[in-house]
């Protein structure tokens, strides 16, 4: 464990540098970093125990530059929205959640080929009321993966604030999430050693990045921090992505699988243990096919198969998904090792 403690203390270093050149995103760089190490149910803790250390220093380096009119908008409405967003991590894989995340960083791809007279002072376009919404959009993420960074980074930049007071105000309003979240974390048991372990590597680093940070901005144009920062989300993008969905694939069990008979294509795709079937004729198009139970048919179907039932060995059913059609049946009746089938 040492070794890994030893890579995420430098990744995190890094990490947080980045993080400050571009106004936030060192949690979505150290996520696929922590997916390798963790359960995902874990690793919102790891991570909110290093941000919560993060945003302290930050404001201790960065407090005079504090927007409070955002902080007070922003905090009321983010806080119940991290309280649900935490508790359904018992119910819903945040897996899911990390794919969207990571396609909404690999966006990030034209921000790599901006030229500089294209960019534009940021404007106020928005109106106060907007900050609400935006505090409780990040606390539900956050809540659920443990991170924030630079999705909500754009909209900070929309009310005109500058890089010191994105970093300075966006820690003012996220340590109290990050608080309220291991308290959260704890009193559901999402937690354990290793990954406090993991977390207390991840607070140190943040410490000293936040301190160290000063002394490489003057060997950088600003157009370069920008840069740095862009292309390390989008490479965080591909690596979330690329983990997310490999773990996704062996937990859910996903598979896929594709013939050819009859002139129609029929691909097969389980989930949970659940097969949906997908089959394209050029007669009928698209259609989808999902197994059902003999409970899930309608009531004058349900008698038809119990008229059937008594003279086959085994009948299986499935509802059939057309566009623009009205869902359809079929029995797939087997007696003696011979298929008969029904279409209603």
């Amino acid at each position: 464990m040492a070794i890994y403690i030893t890579l995420l203390f430098f990744a995190t270093i890094a990490a947080f540098w980045i993080s400050t050149i571009c106004g936030g995103g060192a949690s979505l760089i150290l996520i696929p970093i922590l997916n390798m190490m963790l359960p995902g149910s874990l690793v919102p803790f790891s991570l909110t125990v290093g941000t919560f250390t993060s945003s302290l220093s930050r404001i201790a380096v960065f407090k005079k530059h504090i927007r409070w009119r955002i902080f007070l908008w922003f905090v009321p409405f983010s806080i119940p929205a991290v309280l649900v967003g935490a508790w359904l991590i018992k119910y819903v894989n945040p897996n899911y959640l990390q794919l969207i995340v990571a396609f909404f960083l690999m966006a990030n791809v034209p921000e790599l080929f901006k030229a500089k007279k294209t960019e534009q002072e940021p404007q106020k376009l928005y109106p106060s009321a907007a900050l609400a919404l935006i505090g409780f959009c990040a606390g539900f993420v956050s809540g659920i993966t443990g991170a924030i960074g630079l999705l909500f980074n754009r909209f900070y930049l929309r009310f005109g604030l500058k890089k010191e007071e994105i970093v300075a105000t966006r820690a003012a309003n996220e340590v109290f999430l990050h608080f309220i979240k291991l308290m959260i974390y704890l009193s559901l048991g999402l937690y354990s050693g290793k990954a406090l372990w993991f977390g207390l590597a991840i607070a140190v680093a943040a410490i000293i990045s936040s301190y160290t940070i000063k002394y490489i901005l003057p060997y950088l144009s600003e157009m370069m921090f920008k840069k740095i920062g862009y292309g390390a989300m989008v490479v965080s993008g591909i690596m979330l992505l690329v983990g997310t969905s490999d773990k996704i694939i062996k937990e859910d069990k996903i598979a896929f699988s594709s013939t050819l008979h009859s002139g129609e294509t029929e691909s097969v795709i389980s989930w949970r243990k659940t097969d949906f079937v997908v089959e394209f004729a050029f007669d009928d198009g698209f259609e989808v096919e999902r197994p059902i139970k003999p409970e899930e048919l309608p009531d004058p179907l349900k008698e038809k198969y119990l008229q059937l039932e008594p003279y086959y060995d085994c009948i299986h059913l499935e509802k059939v998904f057309m566009f623009r059609k009205e869902p359809a049946y079929e029995f797939y009746c087997y007696k003696d090792g011979k298929l008969t089938k029904f279409e209603i």
